[in-house]
């Protein structure tokens, strides 16, 4: 099983491809400069639970921390996903 993960600005989101197909995705809301406030993640069901989400949502932060972004994460999935990574806690930051 093979994945990419893309950003796709015109979508507002990471989108992460297994086998050339669309399994989820992480939604921003409009960039505000180098600040990235992730509100949504979805991973196609037949990709649950064999790490997908989590894939994609660590490639995502690596974008950003890549970048010099910050990051708010407003999506559950984000936020528990940075709990239990922390080393992209220093990647956080309030909303403005």
């Amino acid at each position: 099983m093979s994945s990419l993960v893309k950003d796709n600005p015109a979508k507002r989101r990471f989108e992460i491809l297994v086998d050339d197909a669309l399994a989820g995705f992480a939604e921003y809301a409009q960039p505000q400069g180098e600040l990235v406030v992730f509100t949504r993640t979805e991973v196609d069901p037949r990709y649950q639970e064999k790490g997908v989400g989590s894939e994609l949502v660590r490639r995502a932060l690596d974008h950003v921390r890549a970048r010099g972004g910050r990051v708010v994460p407003e999506c559950p999935f984000v936020a528990a996903f940075i709990n239990r990574h922390p080393e992209y806690a220093g990647l956080v930051t309030e909303a403005p």
